[in-house]
Order: structure tokens, then C-alpha cells, then sequence
């Protein structure tokens, strides 16, 4: 930071920023191509009244994320388990986000033209936690995330330096009540330097300045020029400021009044509600698409949506039927594709496929989807063109696009299954919904005790095989682990300890069950049979043992004590 005197004549602009400053929502205008796929804190402000606009009109949106991790190492088993409950999933899943943090959100809006066509803005917003008067947040890495998004191109300069900030309600609370009382918090490290270093520059000069005289502060930041005028009109009660165009802020020295009427001006830009709007950053938008109401696409977005509402709604509650309810008045019609396709698949004859992009190209290979006048187009907007010409697996915006199309001709699929004249009819986005409406609100639910999550019912359960009890005979000090090694060229079982020598073993594969059944009916050290409750619960056993102990001395209190005995 320099400070120089004033250029003569020089008007400032009030220019702020996204959130590194302050944010001016009323700016309009399209975003430019440049900057609508990869949007940063620099565009952020400016592009918000075209994305408000595409949101309003769109017929749909698509959704996915990018998490510096998945699944939180501590505490332990922390793994998704087919032994999870929906509420057991739940609080793991909770743990997890509460440690990481989004790095990338892709959002795809898909708007209705004409004759079933459908044209897509994909937008990949790089996200940071927000560091303007909140408390300092903590970022963890998984290092197999943070390999696998290197390995796909992931900017994390672009993340670190431009990530637009964002904040949940509970953080814009405790915001609002430090700007009401006068108290306001300078957490950046980086950015504390700047500011003692601007107060001690300022008290300096003030001592010999007139009232009227300026100084202008340079080389600031936008988050810097927003900490500088605020401490500084906190500590010195003489003194306005106001930015200024490339990185300044003017100090001017003031009377007590004039300052009073200067605070009352329309035209601060350290506005409370000024100062908020750029704090919340990226939950502006979230507002917008909650407030929109869009049916909402994702593919597995159990995680998408568990961070969704901790980052910029309210901190996950403890409750698992609270997040359900709080999850469907944000959004009332939420579509998983994975729930989808997963029903789809069993009626035709589709090749296995591993991810999200495969199971686009199969619905849209030749043989599944031949030329039909009457299939969904999908187009991309010239903004989005970048997708047209090459994939992009694992950047957001792309897979928000994947989800999308995989919805419109998974919904094609089905209406041509329940009528010949879809072929000829042009249907419309309304005629999908009604398709897809056994699956609205049913979130996949991987390797756990149901098959998907109902936010607005009951989780629906799923057939699973019987679990296996493995009973150890002369194998001492033999643990999870070691049964999972031994059973890894077989099969995948999930395996939890049930005695000191039993332990139970859950597969999602009838095969895997009957295959492991008969290739150790006659293992000399490991006893693998179909789980019975009474036969091999610790608790029905101990009951059992109990009740044999009091029949035992029951008939010995019997015996020994004997009938009366009759005198001749």
C-alpha cells in the first residue's frame, strides 16, 4: 500500500467489487463470453442481473459440485457403510462438509424454445469462503480429491485468488449485528498488515492536515479497501472515505458534522446493506434460485445438497427429518438422475456404465435413441459454446449439463414407452415432468439401508441379500480388516463386528452372497452361513443364557428342597 496525495479534479466512482469491496447490484449487462463459463469474484457482480434473468426463464436447472474432499477421515469409520440408517449417513455426511469446502459449483440452465428444443448456459462459479468481518474459516484437503481435480484441470489459482465469497444466514447475522455496533473485524491476516499500516500512515498526516484536505491510499485490494474505510472510520471520527478507480481509497479530513451528514448519504459505499450484499457473494444467487422455485437436476446430490444448505442457507442441523424438511422448502422438486436411470435401466438392455458421462453417451447412442423428429433437442448458447466442441468430465458446469440432457432423454425414453405418438407430438418440458413425477424429491442413496432419500415422504427401503454371519474358529485376534482381505478376491462385503469371534457381513449383491456361501461351506477356520436374529444376535443369546440360568436354579430350588414329607 502507498499513499500519495490527490490527482487534481479526480472524481471518484464508487467502484466495489464482488466481494473484496462492495458489491453494486444494480449494475447490469450481459456477461460477456469470456467470462459466463468461468465466473470469479471480479465478474461475479456484474454478471448476477443476466443470471437472474436466464433463472427466471428457465424451465429447469441443472446442478453439480467440486469438494476439496468427500469423506472425512475422523473420526473413524466414517465411510459409507450398508449397515448406514438414512439418519446414520446423515451425521456422516455432516461431519464431512462441516470440513470441507465447495470449490467449484456448476450450475446449467436449461430454457424451453420452441419445437422441443432446449438451449444451455453452463456456468462454472469458483467459489471461497468468505473472509470480510466473519470468523476465519478453516479449509480441510483430502489429497485424493485434490490429485483427482488436479488430474482433470482444475484451476486452483482461479479458486484461491478470484473464488467469489459466499456466507449462510447465520454468518450475515452475526455480520449485521458487528456493522450495527460499530464493530467491525478485520480477519484476513494479510489484510490486518494493510490496515495498521494505512492507520498509522493517516494518523500521521491528520495531525498536519486542514479540514478539506485529502490523501489517497493506493495498491489496496477490493477486500483491503473495504477493511481500510471501515477501521478507519471506526478509529478516527474526523476522517470520510471513499474508493476510488485501480485499487485507492480517499481519506479526507472532516468536521463532526459533516461527517454525520455524509453517513446519512445514499451514495456511502460502506452501506450496511451495500457491505452484505458483497459478503454474500455467491448466496445472492443462491436466493435467486430458491426464490425461483426451478425444478432442481442433479445426479447422486445427496453431498450437493447437504453442502448447499450449510454453506449459504444455515449450518446443517443435528436432526436428519430437519434437513429433509428444511431441504424441500428450499427446493420443492428436486430430480437425481441416478434415481432415474437406475429404474430405467431394468427395462432395457444397456451396457454397464461407471459414471455420469457414460451413461449420457449410451442415451444418446443410435441404437437406444435413433433419429426422432420428436427428441429434445439440446443446444448450447454461444456464452457456452466451449462444451459443444470438446467434453469436459468433472468440471462442473459440464457435468450440471450432463445432468440435464441425461433427465431429457431419460424423460423421452419413457413417454415413447407409454405412447406411439410421442414420435410425432413434439412434447413439451410439462409432459416430461409428468414422467418423471414417481421420482421428484427421491435422492439416490449409495451403499445404505434404503435406495434413495424421500424429501417429502418416507425413505423407500430396497431388497437387499440376507446378511452372512462368519463364525472364527482357531484364527486369534482376527479383525474387520483382515475379513475384508480375505473375501476382496471374491466379493466387496461391508463388515462389522459382532462377538469377539463373529462377525456380520451385508453385500448389495446376490451373487457375491451365494458365491461367498459356497466356496467356504467347508473353510476349516472361517464358518460363513445366513445371519438369524435369534440364533446369532449377542442379545438374544445373553437372554437366552439368562433365562437357562434362573430355570436352572429354579429346578435345583425344586429339587433340593423337596415335596413335604407326610408322618405315618
Amino acid at each position: 500500500m502507498r499513499l500519495r496525495a490527490p490527482a487534481p479534479a479526480r472524481q471518484p466512482n464508487g467502484r466495489g467489487g464482488a466481494e473484496r469491496g462492495v458489491a453494486q447490484p444494480h449494475l447490469s449487462g450481459a456477461c460477456s463470453a469470456a467470462a459466463a463459463m468461468d465466473v470469479g469474484a471480479a465478474d461475479f457482480a456484474r454478471c448476477l442481473p443476466c443470471l437472474q434473468d436466464r433463472v427466471g426463464r428457465a424451465a429447469f436447472l441443472g446442478l453439480d459440485m467440486e469438494f476439496t474432499g468427500l469423506h472425512s477421515a475422523f473420526p473413524q469409520n466414517n465411510q459409507p457403510s450398508l449397515f448406514d440408517s438414512p439418519a446414520e449417513r446423515y451425521q456422516k455426511v455432516r461431519q464431512s462438509v462441516q470440513r470441507f469446502t465447495i470449490t467449484q459449483l456448476g450450475l446449467a440452465i436449461f430454457s424451453e424454445e420452441n419445437s422441443n428444443k432446449y438451449v444451455v448456459h453452463s456456468y462454472n462459479f469458483f467459489l471461497f469462503p468468505s473472509t470480510l468481518g466473519v470468523t476465519d474459516a478453516e479449509l480441510t484437503l483430502s489429497t485424493s480429491s485434490i490429485q483427482f481435480l488436479s488430474h482433470y484441470g482444475f484451476d486452483y489459482n482461479k479458486f484461491l485468488k478470484d473464488g467469489i465469497p459466499y456466507m449462510n444466514e447465520l454468518q450475515e447475522n452475526i455480520l449485521s449485528q458487528r456493522l450495527l455496533e460499530g464493530n467491525w473485524k478485520v480477519c484476513s491476516a494479510l489484510n490486518l498488515n494493510v490496515v495498521k499500516k494505512a492507520i498509522d500512515e493517516v494518523t500521521c498526516w491528520i495531525a498536519a492536515a486542514k479540514e478539506g484536505d485529502t490523501v489517497i491510499l493506493q495498491d489496496l485490494s477490493d477486500s483491503q479497501m473495504l477493511d481500510v474505510q471501515l477501521v478507519l472510520r471506526q478509529a478516527l471520527p474526523n476522517v470520510w472515505t471513499q474508493p476510488l478507480g485501480d485499487n485507492e481509497v480517499m481519506v479526507k479530513k472532516v468536521s463532526l458534522q459533516h461527517r454525520r451528514l455524509l453517513e446519512s448519504s445514499s451514495h456511502d459505499s460502506c452501506q450496511k446493506e451495500l457491505i452484505l450484499t458483497s459478503a454474500r457473494g455467491f448466496t445472492n444467487l443462491f436466493q435467486i434460485i430458491v426464490r425461483a422455485k426451478k425444478p432442481l437436476v442433479g445426479h447422486n446430490m445427496l453431498m450437493d445438497l447437504c453442502h448447499l444448505h450449510d454453506k449459504f442457507y444455515n449450518p446443517l442441523p443435528e436432526s436428519y427429518e430437519e434437513f429433509k424438511k428444511n431441504i424441500h422448502h428450499l427446493f420443492p422438486v428436486l430430480i437425481d438422475t441416478k434415481t432415474v436411470t437406475k429404474s430405467i435401466w431394468k427395462n432395457y438392455q444397456f451396457p454397464r456404465v461407471s459414471n455420469l458421462l457414460e451413461v449420457y453417451e449410451v442415451l444418446c447412442s443410435s441404437d437406444l435413441n435413433p433419429v426422432d423428429p420428436a427428441c429434445p433437442v439440446i443446444a448450447f448458447a454461444s456464452d457456452s459454446a466451449r462444451y459443444a466442441e470438446k467434453a469436459a468430465p468433472h468440471e462442473a458446469a459440464y457435468d450440471a449439463f450432463l445432468c440435464g440432457s441425461v433427465l431429457l432423454k431419460s424423460a423421452h425414453l419413457l413417454l415413447c414407452e407409454l405412447t406411439d405418438d410421442a414420435a410425432t407430438a413434439n412434447p413439451s418440458f410439462s409432459q416430461y415432468l409428468t414422467m418423471l413425477a414417481e421420482y421428484f424429491n427421491k435422492v439416490n442413496f449409495i451403499r445404505g439401508g434404503v435406495s434413495s432419500i424421500n424429501f417429502s415422504g418416507e425413505d423407500a427401503s430396497c431388497r437387499y441379500p440376507p446378511p452372512l454371519v462368519v463364525c472364527v474358529r482357531g484364527w486369534p485376534r482376527l479383525d474387520e480388516r483382515q475379513i475384508y482381505q480375505e473375501l476382496q478376491p471374491l466379493c466387496r462385503f461391508d463388515i462389522r463386528r459382532l462377538s469377539e469371534n463373529q462377525f456380520i457381513l451385508l453385500s448389495n449383491r446376490f451373487k457375491h452372497v451365494i458365491r461367498v456361501l459356497h466356496d467356504y461351506k467347508d473353510h476349516p477356520k472361517l464358518q460363513i452361513s445366513v445371519y438369524r436374529h435369534w440364533r446369532h444376535s449377542p442379545h438374544v443369546n445373553c437372554l437366552l443364557k439368562v433365562s437357562g440360568i434362573v430355570a436352572l436354579w429354579s429346578l435345583l430350588a425344586f429339587v433340593l428342597g423337596g415335596a413335604p414329607s407326610c408322618s405315618p
